[in-house]
C-alpha cells in the first residue's frame, strides 16, 4: 500500500495542472482568482506549463559594470591576503591564551566555588570561549585556502 502511494503521488508531481482558472471582480473591484466558475467570473486562457518561454540565464554582473584591470585586482588580492594572515596570528595568539587560561581553570577552584556548579560553569564559559577561537581560526584558514 505505501510503495503505491508513494507512486501515486509521484505520478500527480510529474502530470502538470491542468485545471481551469477563473478570474471574478466584485463590485468593490476586487479581483478574485478561482478553479471554481461562478456567476461573472471570466476564464482566463492560460498558455500550458511547456509551452513558456525559457527565461534568459541572467548575468552576475552587467556588461557595462566597471572592470578592474588585472595588476590591481592582484593588489586588492594581496592587501586581503595580508590582512587575513594578520587575523589568523591574532586570533591563534588568542586561542593559545584561551586553551592556557582553560588548563589554568580546570586546575584550580575559587574560594567562592564550594558549590561545585559554580566551578561547572566557569569552566564551561572557558571551553565555550577555545572553541570559539578555534572556529574563528578554522574560518580564517578557509578563507585563506579560497584565495587564488
Amino acid at each position: 500500500m505505501r510503495t503505491f502511494l508513494i507512486f501515486g503521488c509521484g505520478l500527480l508531481v510529474a502530470v502538470p495542472a491542468l485545471g481551469e482558472i477563473y478570474k471574478q471582480v466584485d463590485e468593490n473591484g476586487r479581483v478574485t482568482y478561482s478553479n471554481q466558475p461562478t456567476k461573472g467570473a471570466k476564464k482566463l486562457d492560460l498558455p500550458e506549463l511547456s509551452t513558456l518561454p525559457a527565461q534568459k540565464a541572467q548575468t552576475p554582473t552587467p556588461g557595462n559594470f566597471p572592470k578592474v584591470d588585472g595588476k590591481t585586482q592582484k593588489d586588492r588580492d594581496d592587501v586581503r591576503k595580508r590582512i587575513l594572515e594578520d587575523e589568523l596570528r591574532a586570533e591563534e595568539k588568542n586561542l593559545n591564551e584561551a586553551q592556557v587560561a582553560l588548563r589554568e581553570g580546570e586546575a584550580t577552584r575559587n574560594g567562592d566555588e564550594r558549590n561545585y556548579q559554580k566551578y561547572l560553569d566557569r569552566v564551561q564559559k572557558l571551553k565555550e570561549t577555545v572553541t570559539q577561537h578555534e572556529k574563528n581560526v578554522e574560518a580564517i584558514r578557509r578563507e585563506l585556502t579560497a584565495l587564488r
